[in-house]
Protein backbone atom coordinates (compact mmCIF):
# COMPACT_ATOMS: atom_id res chain seq x y z
CA UNK A 1 0.00 0.00 0.00
CA UNK A 2 1.36 3.40 -0.88
CA UNK A 3 -0.97 5.65 1.08
CA UNK A 4 -1.48 5.93 4.83
CA UNK A 5 -4.69 6.74 6.62
CA UNK A 6 -7.14 5.58 3.93
CA UNK A 7 -10.33 4.28 5.57
CA UNK A 8 -12.93 1.89 4.19
CA UNK A 9 -16.02 1.83 6.41
CA UNK A 10 -18.28 -1.19 6.23
CA UNK A 11 -21.08 -2.82 8.17
CA UNK A 12 -19.89 -3.82 11.68
CA UNK A 13 -16.26 -2.82 11.03
CA UNK A 14 -13.86 -0.30 9.48
CA UNK A 15 -10.53 -0.98 7.81
CA UNK A 16 -7.82 1.67 8.13
CA UNK A 17 -4.91 1.11 5.75
CA UNK A 18 -1.29 1.85 6.59
CA UNK A 19 1.93 1.33 4.65
CA UNK A 20 2.58 -2.16 6.09
CA UNK A 21 -0.65 -3.21 7.78
CA UNK A 22 -4.39 -2.73 8.07
CA UNK A 23 -6.06 -1.80 11.35
CA UNK A 24 -9.49 -3.40 11.65
CA UNK A 25 -11.85 -1.73 14.12
CA UNK A 26 -15.06 -3.52 15.08
CA UNK A 27 -18.23 -1.65 16.07
CA UNK A 28 -19.93 -2.33 19.38
CA UNK A 29 -23.49 -2.18 18.03
CA UNK A 30 -26.15 -4.73 18.95
CA UNK A 31 -25.98 -6.35 15.50
CA UNK A 32 -22.23 -6.80 15.54
CA UNK A 33 -21.27 -10.42 16.40
CA UNK A 34 -20.16 -10.67 20.02
CA UNK A 35 -16.74 -12.11 19.14
CA UNK A 36 -15.94 -9.05 17.02
CA UNK A 37 -17.07 -6.73 19.82
CA UNK A 38 -14.77 -8.52 22.26
CA UNK A 39 -11.83 -8.33 19.85
CA UNK A 40 -12.34 -4.55 19.57
CA UNK A 41 -9.61 -3.99 17.00
CA UNK A 42 -6.81 -5.98 15.37
CA UNK A 43 -3.76 -4.90 13.42
CA UNK A 44 -3.01 -7.23 10.52
CA UNK A 45 0.41 -6.95 8.84
CA UNK A 46 0.19 -7.48 5.10
CA UNK A 47 2.84 -10.18 5.42
CA UNK A 48 0.30 -12.16 7.46
CA UNK A 49 -2.08 -12.46 4.50
CA UNK A 50 -2.14 -15.12 1.81
CA UNK A 51 -4.90 -13.81 -0.47
CA UNK A 52 -7.65 -11.19 -0.84
CA UNK A 53 -11.03 -11.68 -2.53
CA UNK A 54 -14.08 -9.59 -3.29
CA UNK A 55 -17.27 -11.68 -3.31
CA UNK A 56 -21.02 -11.23 -3.14
CA UNK A 57 -22.39 -10.65 0.33
CA UNK A 58 -24.69 -12.90 2.37
CA UNK A 59 -27.70 -10.75 1.53
CA UNK A 60 -28.84 -8.80 -1.48
CA UNK A 61 -27.17 -5.45 -1.98
CA UNK A 62 -23.91 -6.31 -0.20
CA UNK A 63 -20.38 -7.39 -1.08
CA UNK A 64 -17.59 -8.79 1.10
CA UNK A 65 -13.93 -7.85 1.03
CA UNK A 66 -12.30 -10.98 2.41
CA UNK A 67 -8.66 -11.25 3.41
CA UNK A 68 -7.34 -14.75 4.10
CA UNK A 69 -4.47 -15.09 6.60
CA UNK A 70 -1.50 -17.39 6.04
CA UNK A 71 -1.56 -20.68 7.89
CA UNK A 72 0.19 -20.18 11.21
CA UNK A 73 -0.04 -16.38 11.14
CA UNK A 74 -2.98 -15.84 13.51
CA UNK A 75 -3.49 -17.87 16.72
CA UNK A 76 -7.19 -16.99 16.79
CA UNK A 77 -7.89 -18.64 13.44
CA UNK A 78 -5.43 -21.45 14.14
CA UNK A 79 -7.27 -22.55 17.28
CA UNK A 80 -10.69 -21.93 15.69
CA UNK A 81 -9.72 -24.47 13.00
CA UNK A 82 -12.47 -23.48 10.56
CA UNK A 83 -15.28 -23.57 13.13
CA UNK A 84 -16.20 -19.87 13.01
CA UNK A 85 -19.38 -18.73 11.33
CA UNK A 86 -18.78 -16.48 8.34
CA UNK A 87 -20.42 -13.56 10.16
CA UNK A 88 -17.86 -13.83 12.98
CA UNK A 89 -14.82 -14.02 10.69
CA UNK A 90 -12.68 -10.98 11.63
CA UNK A 91 -11.15 -10.91 8.14
CA UNK A 92 -14.46 -10.17 6.36
CA UNK A 93 -15.55 -6.60 5.65
CA UNK A 94 -19.23 -6.41 4.74
CA UNK A 95 -20.06 -3.45 2.48
CA UNK A 96 -23.11 -2.06 0.67
CA UNK A 97 -22.95 -2.85 -3.03
CA UNK A 98 -22.62 0.87 -3.80
CA UNK A 99 -19.01 0.63 -2.53
CA UNK A 100 -18.08 -2.34 -4.70
CA UNK A 101 -15.81 -0.34 -7.01
CA UNK A 102 -14.01 1.19 -4.04
CA UNK A 103 -13.71 -2.22 -2.41
CA UNK A 104 -12.32 -3.66 -5.63
CA UNK A 105 -9.67 -0.94 -5.67
CA UNK A 106 -8.55 -1.79 -2.13
CA UNK A 107 -8.62 -5.50 -2.91
CA UNK A 108 -6.17 -4.86 -5.74
CA UNK A 109 -4.01 -2.69 -3.51
CA UNK A 110 -3.91 -5.36 -0.84
CA UNK A 111 -2.96 -8.04 -3.35
CA UNK A 112 -0.06 -5.92 -4.52
CA UNK A 113 1.09 -5.55 -0.90
CA UNK A 114 1.20 -9.29 -0.16
CA UNK A 115 4.62 -10.58 0.76
CA UNK A 116 6.70 -12.93 -1.40
CA UNK A 117 5.91 -15.83 0.94
CA UNK A 118 2.14 -15.38 0.94
CA UNK A 119 1.61 -19.01 -0.07
CA UNK A 120 3.89 -20.36 2.67
CA UNK A 121 3.04 -21.21 6.25
CA UNK A 122 4.15 -18.49 8.66
CA UNK A 123 7.01 -19.51 10.90
CA UNK A 124 5.63 -17.47 13.79
CA UNK A 125 2.47 -15.66 14.77
CA UNK A 126 2.24 -12.28 13.04
CA UNK A 127 -1.12 -11.25 14.48
CA UNK A 128 -1.51 -10.80 18.23
CA UNK A 129 -3.99 -12.83 20.25
CA UNK A 130 -6.28 -11.08 22.75
CA UNK A 131 -4.16 -10.15 25.78
CA UNK A 132 -4.37 -11.87 29.18
CA UNK A 133 -5.76 -11.94 31.79
CA UNK A 134 -8.80 -13.74 30.42
CA UNK A 135 -11.42 -16.02 31.95
CA UNK A 136 -14.76 -17.66 31.23
CA UNK A 137 -17.21 -20.13 32.74
CA UNK A 138 -17.50 -23.59 31.24
CA UNK A 139 -20.24 -26.01 32.26
CA UNK A 140 -18.03 -27.83 34.76
CA UNK A 141 -15.60 -25.15 35.89
CA UNK A 142 -14.11 -21.70 35.62
CA UNK A 143 -11.13 -21.21 33.32
CA UNK A 144 -8.64 -18.39 33.80
CA UNK A 145 -5.36 -17.48 32.11
CA UNK A 146 -2.92 -14.92 33.50
CA UNK A 147 -0.45 -15.06 30.63
CA UNK A 148 1.68 -17.84 32.10
CA UNK A 149 -0.66 -20.31 33.79
CA UNK A 150 -4.05 -21.77 32.84
CA UNK A 151 -6.23 -22.62 35.83
CA UNK A 152 -9.33 -24.83 36.06
CA UNK A 153 -11.55 -24.45 39.13
CA UNK A 154 -14.29 -27.07 39.17
CA UNK A 155 -18.00 -26.41 39.85
CA UNK A 156 -19.56 -29.02 42.11
CA UNK A 157 -22.78 -28.69 40.10
CA UNK A 158 -21.19 -29.71 36.80
CA UNK A 159 -17.81 -31.40 37.26
CA UNK A 160 -17.53 -35.17 37.06
CA UNK A 161 -16.34 -37.25 40.01
CA UNK A 162 -13.09 -37.86 38.11
CA UNK A 163 -12.38 -34.14 38.06
CA UNK A 164 -13.31 -33.70 41.70
CA UNK A 165 -10.92 -36.48 42.63
CA UNK A 166 -8.15 -34.87 40.58
CA UNK A 167 -8.79 -31.50 42.21
CA UNK A 168 -8.50 -28.05 40.70
CA UNK A 169 -5.81 -27.86 38.03
CA UNK A 170 -3.10 -25.40 37.00
CA UNK A 171 -0.99 -25.72 33.84
CA UNK A 172 2.07 -23.63 33.05
CA UNK A 173 2.29 -22.84 29.33
CA UNK A 174 5.79 -24.34 29.36
CA UNK A 175 4.35 -27.81 29.98
CA UNK A 176 1.80 -27.57 27.17
CA UNK A 177 2.16 -28.49 23.50
CA UNK A 178 -1.25 -27.78 22.02
CA UNK A 179 -4.67 -26.26 22.66
CA UNK A 180 -7.78 -27.99 21.35
CA UNK A 181 -10.95 -25.91 21.04
CA UNK A 182 -14.24 -27.34 19.87
CA UNK A 183 -16.93 -24.72 19.36
CA UNK A 184 -19.85 -24.65 21.82
CA UNK A 185 -22.05 -24.35 18.73
CA UNK A 186 -21.04 -27.93 17.80
CA UNK A 187 -21.91 -31.10 19.72
CA UNK A 188 -19.21 -31.99 22.22
CA UNK A 189 -17.86 -28.45 22.61
CA UNK A 190 -14.84 -28.26 24.90
CA UNK A 191 -11.41 -26.77 25.60
CA UNK A 192 -8.63 -29.29 26.11
CA UNK A 193 -4.98 -28.69 26.96
CA UNK A 194 -2.49 -31.21 25.59
CA UNK A 195 0.70 -31.67 27.59
CA UNK A 196 4.13 -31.86 26.02
CA UNK A 197 5.74 -35.28 25.91
CA UNK A 198 9.44 -36.00 26.30
CA UNK A 199 9.77 -35.83 22.52
CA UNK A 200 8.15 -32.38 22.50
CA UNK A 201 5.01 -33.66 20.79
CA UNK A 202 1.48 -33.40 22.24
CA UNK A 203 0.37 -36.24 24.48
CA UNK A 204 -3.12 -37.08 23.26
CA UNK A 205 -5.73 -37.48 26.00
CA UNK A 206 -7.61 -40.76 26.03
CA UNK A 207 -10.51 -39.71 28.26
CA UNK A 208 -13.66 -37.95 27.16
CA UNK A 209 -13.55 -34.21 27.86
CA UNK A 210 -15.95 -34.51 30.79
CA UNK A 211 -13.56 -36.98 32.47
CA UNK A 212 -10.26 -35.31 31.55
CA UNK A 213 -8.83 -32.98 34.26
CA UNK A 214 -6.99 -31.15 31.44
CA UNK A 215 -10.28 -30.23 29.73
CA UNK A 216 -13.49 -28.31 30.39
CA UNK A 217 -16.77 -28.94 28.63
CA UNK A 218 -19.15 -26.37 27.20
CA UNK A 219 -22.93 -26.34 27.24
CA UNK A 220 -25.94 -24.11 26.74
CA UNK A 221 -24.74 -20.68 27.86
CA UNK A 222 -21.30 -21.95 28.89
CA UNK A 223 -18.01 -21.55 27.01
CA UNK A 224 -19.56 -19.16 24.50
CA UNK A 225 -17.45 -18.46 21.40
CA UNK A 226 -16.75 -14.83 22.30
CA UNK A 227 -15.55 -15.92 25.76
CA UNK A 228 -13.71 -19.20 25.22
CA UNK A 229 -12.08 -18.63 21.82
CA UNK A 230 -10.07 -15.49 22.79
CA UNK A 231 -8.69 -17.33 25.83
CA UNK A 232 -7.82 -20.41 23.77
CA UNK A 233 -6.01 -18.21 21.24
CA UNK A 234 -4.08 -16.39 23.97
CA UNK A 235 -2.97 -19.70 25.51
CA UNK A 236 -1.90 -21.06 22.12
CA UNK A 237 0.12 -17.92 21.41
CA UNK A 238 1.84 -18.22 24.81
CA UNK A 239 2.58 -21.92 24.23
CA UNK A 240 4.23 -21.16 20.89
CA UNK A 241 6.22 -18.30 22.44
CA UNK A 242 7.41 -20.59 25.22
CA UNK A 243 8.55 -23.17 22.68
CA UNK A 244 10.82 -20.68 20.97
CA UNK A 245 12.02 -18.87 24.08
CA UNK A 246 15.21 -19.64 25.99
CA UNK A 247 14.30 -17.42 28.92
CA UNK A 248 14.89 -19.19 32.26
CA UNK A 249 11.72 -17.59 33.61
CA UNK A 250 9.73 -19.73 31.20
CA UNK A 251 11.61 -22.91 31.89
CA UNK A 252 11.64 -22.61 35.67
CA UNK A 253 8.07 -21.57 36.39
CA UNK A 254 6.88 -22.65 39.83
CA UNK A 255 3.35 -22.74 41.14
CA UNK A 256 2.15 -20.29 43.78
CA UNK A 257 2.66 -21.90 47.24
CA UNK A 258 -0.66 -20.46 48.43
CA UNK A 259 -2.42 -22.07 45.47
CA UNK A 260 -0.76 -25.42 46.23
CA UNK A 261 -1.83 -25.16 49.87
CA UNK A 262 -5.44 -24.51 48.84
CA UNK A 263 -5.42 -27.49 46.50
CA UNK A 264 -3.97 -29.80 49.16
CA UNK A 265 -6.62 -28.56 51.60
CA UNK A 266 -9.26 -29.38 48.99
CA UNK A 267 -7.79 -32.86 48.54
CA UNK A 268 -7.99 -33.33 52.31
CA UNK A 269 -11.69 -32.49 52.24
CA UNK A 270 -12.28 -35.03 49.46
CA UNK A 271 -10.30 -37.62 51.40
CA UNK A 272 -12.28 -36.97 54.59
CA UNK A 273 -15.51 -37.28 52.63
CA UNK A 274 -14.46 -40.69 51.32
CA UNK A 275 -14.10 -39.55 47.70
CA UNK A 276 -10.37 -40.31 47.64
CA UNK A 277 -8.59 -43.39 48.93
CA UNK A 278 -5.53 -43.07 51.15
CA UNK A 279 -3.33 -43.99 48.19
CA UNK A 280 -4.99 -41.50 45.84
CA UNK A 281 -4.69 -38.73 48.41
CA UNK A 282 -1.00 -39.43 49.09
CA UNK A 283 -0.13 -39.67 45.38
CA UNK A 284 -1.89 -36.44 44.44
CA UNK A 285 -0.46 -34.58 47.43
CA UNK A 286 3.07 -35.67 46.43
CA UNK A 287 2.48 -34.43 42.86
CA UNK A 288 1.32 -31.03 44.12
CA UNK A 289 4.27 -30.63 46.47
CA UNK A 290 6.61 -31.44 43.56
CA UNK A 291 5.32 -28.32 41.77
CA UNK A 292 6.84 -26.04 44.42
Amino acid sequence: MTRMGDVLAGIHSTWEFDTDSVLIRFERGMRTPRLLQVLGERRIPYEALSSVDLVRGPRKGTVVLHAVPRLGADPLLDVAAGQLRASADPYRLLLPVERELLADYYASELRSALGPRADEEAGEYLVAAPPAPLNFKAYDGKVSFDGAVVSFRWFWTGASSAKWKAGDQSFAVTELAEVEWRSPEIAGGHLRLLRRGKDGKPVEGTEAADQDPAAVVFGLGYGLVHESLPLAAAVLEAVRAAESSDAPAHRNHRADPADIADRIRHLGELHSAGLLTDKEFTTKKTELLAEL
